[in-house]
């Protein structure tokens, strides 16, 4: 799937050069919050690496499930005025804010251009992203008809940060056959996306999740920070250096990387349940083993 991100650039690049490019289909697989520029650097990437690639709009799909009218459901429940002429986003408060509980708001902005904030509830946020994650489900059923007719692999195309905090859509985009940049920190695909060749106009491209209609950031949407500074949070936690030695490297208070350690910590006991396989009441061996 090319999003015209940096993650799926860089791992389609890499299959191109590690299987061949006549061996390697990219999906472009917009719907109707999809911003432009997704196709057109989806476009891009593929013509760059000599790969072919497939449009699959996913919006009629989306539609017939009641993806959109389930989602706006939830949101007039919390904004009642709210009406297909209306864009949104979901928000966390940055850890910058300080804000003492990280309580997701909805941003809508109305037809006339007025935006407001509002507080989500519990079930509002919970249907708001339940409808959301149809968007990654169909996506993924796309890829594996195509994978099924060609006898192909799915990729995965998280980096380090996505696959250990939890960010993907179990059986969604968190399901693939082989997962090629998940050991890598976000400022390493940048600096792999350069030695491939990925263009210069993806590798400047602010990390979205192309998700809601309003233009969202993936850290006011989950990360709370800018993806280089919480490469250096990540990297912290996981090399247990004392927050005082990483604030001055990021910019922040000890504090306020003490806290980033926490929510790290926090999303990976969420994690642990998107990368669970099924329960069974008692293991099933392997014929012959």
């Amino acid at each position: 799937g090319l999003s015209g991100g940096i993650d799926s650039s860089v791992s389609a690049a890499l299959c191109a050069r590690a299987l061949g490019k006549e061996r390697v289909l990219g999906l472009y697989m917009p719907e109707d919050d999809s911003s432009d520029d997704s196709l057109k650097f989806g476009k891009a990437l593929a013509e760059t690496i000599g790969i072919e690639a497939k449009l699959e709009n996913i919006a009629p799909a989306l539609k017939g499930i009641q993806c959109y009218e389930r989602r706006d459901e939830f949101i007039r429940s919390v904004v009642p005025e709210y009406h297909s002429k209306y864009k949104s986003k979901i928000v966390i408060p940055s850890v910058l804010d300080e804000a003492k509980y990280p309580i997701f708001s909805i941003v809508v902005q109305a037809p006339d251009g007025k935006i407001t904030k509002l507080r989500l509830t519990v079930e509002a946020y919970l249907g708001i992203v339940a409808a959301t994650n149809f968007k990654q489900r169909i996506r993924r059923m796309m890829e594996y008809y195509h994978a099924d007719r060609l006898n192909y692999a799915v990729v995965g195309t998280p980096n380090r940060l996505e696959y250990d905090q939890g960010f993907f859509v179990k059986n969604g985009d968190g399901a693939a056959d082989f997962k090629p940049i998940a050991h890598l920190y976000k400022t390493q695909v940048y600096q792999l996306a350069e030695y491939l060749g990925v263009p210069l106009e993806i590798r400047k491209r602010t990390p979205t999740t192309d998700t809601y209609s309003l233009a969202q950031t993936q850290d006011e949407f989950y990360f709370t920070l800018p993806l280089d500074q919480f490469d250096l949070c990540l990297y912290g936690r996981n090399h247990q250096v004392p927050p005082e030695d990483v604030a001055g490297l990021v910019g922040i208070k000890p504090e306020q990387v003490q806290h980033m350690y926490r929510q790290i910590d926090a999303k990976r006991s969420f994690a642990k349940y998107l990368h669970m396989a099924p329960l069974l009441v008692e293991d099933v061996p392997e014929v012959g083993h």
